[in-house]
């Protein structure tokens, strides 16, 4: 039993703030990334002994997008992710109120972007973008070819540019 604790501790416990990170992408807000972040770390917890793979990290991202998946599936059939602000953005030290103004809103750009993206879509580029995943990970956390991680990359960031893209005057 120590051995398990042990084990959890070191190898899985610092991931906490990605997995938590991942969820509230997944789930739309704090309280619910809460809630899927606690499940998965008590499944994790007791499967620990089975995990026969060489990479716990993906293992756990795993376990994640999947309770993600089944909380989504369970009680909101037709969620849409909304943005929740409950968690305070690191201080910028950059100077000047105008520059602030500036990056805040393009922060806020961004993310809304990110959240309108299919779920397949987002959860593969959060992965990549925010998570720092290495593409096979992130094939390992979703159970897909890495072709289909690199496609679904490719066309999030397509859409992306599309949806962060000025306006252009009057014609298309």
């Amino acid at each position: 039993m120590e051995d398990r604790q042990r084990h959890f501790e070191d190898v899985l416990w610092p991931h906490l703030r990605g997995v938590y990170n991942l969820a509230r992408w997944l789930v739309g807000n704090v309280q619910d990334a809460e809630d899927v972040v606690q499940e998965s770390f008590v499944k994790a917890y007791q499967s620990a002994d089975q995990f026969r793979g060489s990479d716990p990290r993906a293992w756990l991202y795993a376990i994640v997008r999947n309770t993600s998946l089944n909380f989504i599936q369970r009680r909101r059939p037709k969620h849409e992710v909304e943005w929740n602000e409950d968690l305070p953005e690191p201080a910028d030290r950059k100077p000047g109120a105008e520059a602030d103004l500036i990056q805040v809103t393009r922060r806020d750009q961004i993310r809304n972007a990110i959240v309108r993206l299919p779920g397949e879509f987002r959860e593969a580029l959060v992965l990549r973008e925010i998570e720092g995943m290495a593409y096979k990970e992130i094939a390992a956390v979703l159970n897909v070819p890495l072709g289909t991680v690199m496609s679904r990359l490719s066309r999030a960031r397509s859409l992306l540019i599309q949806e962060l893209a000025p306006e252009k005057g009057g014609s298309r």
